[in-house]
């Protein structure tokens, strides 16, 4: 299995089942892959069609358990005022050969959204969610494009935050001066 980086698109969900009788369902998925767990934000949208539009990163290495990082699970629940929330449904996708058989000459490799089955607590199907991938193949890289991002933006700030207190330095040494000048000229008028 090859190292790398994830990134996992929740879009949308749409027919799935309600699962509360009273009020407007708000849904949430946990999604998990290997160890690794992760939670949505609550949907908007109405119950025909929540839409959450967030993206998930999970990092995969090639120490772990390869039959754990071979499948994702997205667990849709819906959050119920009385209850600790319910389940709707699940939807099980096998990332293995994207990883495995991805090529070496290509960085990352992409699926657009696409729309996958519902599966109930029975085994049947109802509704789908839409759920895109891409898997960046250079985990290094990745990392060290993030680091220097970040490093830019802080640098940016510091040269905004230095620029600004110097801009007040520069007021407050002009105000300084100014009020001395006064002073002293004030001082000089009334010894004559």
């Amino acid at each position: 299995m090859k190292t790398g980086i994830l990134e996992v698109l929740l879009v949308n969900a749409e027919g799935i089942i309600r699962t509360n009788l009273i009020g407007t369902p708000s849904y949430y998925v946990i999604i998990e892959c290997g160890s690794q767990s992760q939670r949505s934000k609550i949907s908007s949208g109405k119950h025909e069609k929540p839409w959450w539009n967030e993206k998930f990163t999970f990092e995969i290495s090639s120490f772990d358990d390869s039959n754990n990082m071979n499948h994702l699970k997205f667990t849709i629940m819906d959050t119920e005022l009385f209850t600790n929330g319910g389940f709707v449904g699940e939807t099980r996708i096998y990332i293995g050969g994207m990883i495995s058989d991805s090529a070496d000459d290509r960085e990352c490799i992409e699926i657009k959204p696409i729309p996958y089955n519902v599966v109930l607590e029975d085994d049947t199907y109802k509704g789908q969610i839409k759920i895109g991938f891409k898997f960046i193949l250079n985990k290094e890289k990745h990392v060290t494009e993030t680091r220097e991002l970040i490093a830019d933006e802080k640098e940016s700030i510091i040269h905004s935050i230095c620029g600004s207190i110097m801009k007040l330095c520069k007021i407050s040494w002009w105000k300084i001066s100014f009020f001395n000048n006064k002073k002293s000229t004030k001082n000089k008028n009334r010894r004559s």
